[in-house]
């Protein structure tokens, strides 16, 4: 064989070869770059972080060819301008709790909670697999610019930190608590007075006396604000945030124009930040539980008679919303119905096995 021929021919083979053994998002994928910003501060590593494990992920599918640079609250937009920065292309992204922006427009919360809603498992279960995801972008974030993907759960939160111990409906009356989103709406029907105050000033309001009760997260976040040492009541459930999802909202065009493999990549991510979240909560809370403990808290249940009349109130709200929004009542009787046939379900699994086991816990015997 001609020597120029062979060296020619050997060269397409092994360009052949090469192109063969490239990966396949490498070949004519494009190079983006997106910015995030998440709705938390930095100092919140486990809410804050699951915007990290999103960008993480992405970056390694696409051998860092599709980067998402996160940004705290605040370093582009305020916490709570997330959803507006998205919606008109100031970022390409957000990593937020869409009940934020409930007073909006109302369905924005049934994204993320609404007292008494669904658990974190549930509501994993109606948004992947009982058309909850579909439903909601199509028939609220759509109305927005916006597609959601799930991406993260803090699990059934706790009722907050009192000053006082409150033990009957009277207790409530007049009471200045700080709590949130639609749970201030529905505590406010049985005397409450909700305050709106950031999470960096709610240690001096109750160390004031300006407040008497503030509702946060959980055992892990909660130590990191100190409110044991200025509130020692800690009650619970947070029957408010019983499985409170957190959000990626994506621009929805900027989210259309992505090739086939990075939508894929997108969604993978953002359900593996939505999981690593509700674990790392789940491994982190006993140990934060116990040194709450130890630094004097006191735990209190909610009496059955206070979570009755906040039930009966939060129907009462659903009715005035369900009125007023259609989106808001398309969706909500889809979740509720779900929600319906959990609890059938639960009743024979999880709380008949769980139960046991606890009673274990506290004979010593696990």
């Amino acid at each position: 064989m001609d020597r120029r021929k062979f060296l020619t021919r050997a060269g397409v083979a092994a360009g052949a070869t090469a192109a063969l053994a490239a990966p396949a998002i490498a070949q004519g994928a494009p190079e983006l770059k997106w910015r995030l910003t998440s709705s938390f501060p930095k100092s919140l590593d486990t809410i804050f972080g699951a915007a990290n494990t999103f960008s993480k992920y992405v970056a390694e599918a696409t051998d860092n060819r599709f980067q998402v640079q996160v940004f705290a609250a605040g370093e582009i937009v305020p916490a709570f301008e997330a959803m507006d920065a998205v919606q008109n292309n100031t970022v390409e992204a957000a990593h937020t709790a869409s009940y934020y922006f409930w007073g909006k427009e109302p369905a924005f919360a049934l994204g993320t909670a609404v007292p008494f809603g669904l658990n974190a498992r549930q509501m994993n279960a109606w948004m992947y697999y009982a058309g909850g995801l579909e439903l909601m972008n199509k028939e609220h974030y759509a109305k927005f610019n916006i597609e959601m993907l799930p991406a993260g759960n803090t699990g059934a939160q706790m009722g907050g930190w009192f000053r006082k111990e409150v033990n009957t409906l009277g207790d409530l009356a007049g009471l200045k608590m700080r709590i949130g989103g639609m749970g201030g709406k529905i505590i406010e029907k049985v005397g409450v007075v909700p305050q709106q105050i950031p999470g960096g000033d709610i240690y001096p309001a109750l160390e004031k006396g300006t407040i008497d009760a503030a509702e946060w997260v959980g055992p892990y976040d909660d130590l990191k604000l100190g409110l044991v040492k200025v509130a020692k009541y800690y009650y619970y459930p947070g029957w408010w945030e019983g499985g409170p999802m957190l959000n990626i909202f994506i621009n929805k065009q900027k989210f259309e124009e992505l090739p086939s493999a990075y939508k894929a990549i997108v969604r993978a991510a953002a359900q593996a930040s939505n999981m690593d979240m509700l674990a790392s909560y789940d491994a982190k809370n006993p140990t934060a539980l116990k040194q709450l403990a130890a630094e004097g808290a006191q735990f209190r249940a909610f009496s059955q008679d206070i979570l009755q009349a906040c039930f009966d109130a939060a129907n009462a709200t659903y009715a005035e919303l369900n009125a007023k929004s259609a989106a808001f009542k398309t969706i909500y009787d889809n979740q509720m119905a779900f929600r319906r046939d959990a609890y059938l379900w639960g009743q024979f699994s999880e709380y008949t096995f769980d139960t046991f086991m606890m009673v274990q816990q506290r004979n010593g015997k696990l």
